[in-house]
């Protein structure tokens, strides 16, 4: 079966602004994450892609453009089941703000059962975006072989979920998975199991660096900006 790699947009206004972005329209790569952007093709240069399967939503759009530009020779599919989460009534909010809700305490310890109100719960965001990866695996294999390898470019909480449901983690832990803005996550697909070859990888260790504020125990709801 094929190998997916799974691209997480570069950094975005609502990253740097500490925004839950959901999917609020309008929000687009800054100039960090646009140059994250210029340098996907380079990164992935080896890889033979068959496939390009991109997320809705602008802040991906862009991501992926440079890629594209690079290879004429690839159209991208759009599949909304791999857009960001709908956060319903939390979309647009500070962070900072919602912190102190207590569906916070839920979604860091217990998200499993975390639903955001007028939107959905964090459970069937796994849901749809497993089932689109696993549809996605018998289109690539019928059509380019077991052995192709093809991109996605989506959202934090996604490729998060997405690395859980390969690993056999229960959803409950997935908060302990950490992927950075532009990082690449690779997931190997076989007819017994998955293996996750790859985790957030961005070539860049600048986000190990001690920081003088440690970072908080809690995840970051959407991702988070990534290093400073």
């Amino acid at each position: 079966m094929p190998t997916l790699i799974l691209v997480r947009h570069g950094r975005s206004t609502a990253n740097t602004e500490g925004l839950l972005a959901g999917w609020t329209p309008g929000v687009a790569l800054d100039e960090r994450g646009a140059a994250q952007a210029a340098a996907l093709p380079g990164r992935l240069a080896e890889l033979p892609l068959a496939e390009i399967v991109t997320s809705p939503l602008q802040r991906c759009q862009e991501t992926i453009r440079p890629l594209l530009d690079a290879r004429p020779e690839l159209s991208p599919h759009t599949d909304e089941r791999i857009g960001e989460c709908h956060y319903g009534d939390w979309s647009g909010r500070k962070l900072a703000e919602l912190k102190d809700e207590p569906l916070m305490e839920v979604v860091q310890a217990h998200p499993s059962a975390a639903a955001f109100p007028g939107g959905e719960s964090l459970r069937a965001m796994q849901t749809r975006a497993a089932e689109a990866v696993r549809e996605w695996n018998a289109r690539v294999e019928r059509d380019h072989g077991a052995d192709a390898v093809y991109l996605m470019c989506s959202h934090g909480d996604i490729i998060k979920s997405l690395v859980a449901d390969a690993l056999g983690l229960h959803l409950d832990l997935f908060q302990r998975i950490s992927v950075e803005p532009c990082s690449i996550t690779a997931i190997r697909y076989t007819r017994l199991r998955p293996f996750l070859v790859r985790l957030g990888d961005t070539g860049d260790f600048t986000s190990l660096v001690p920081r003088e504020e440690p970072p908080a125990g809690e995840a970051e709801v959407g991702g988070g900006a990534g290093a400073p």
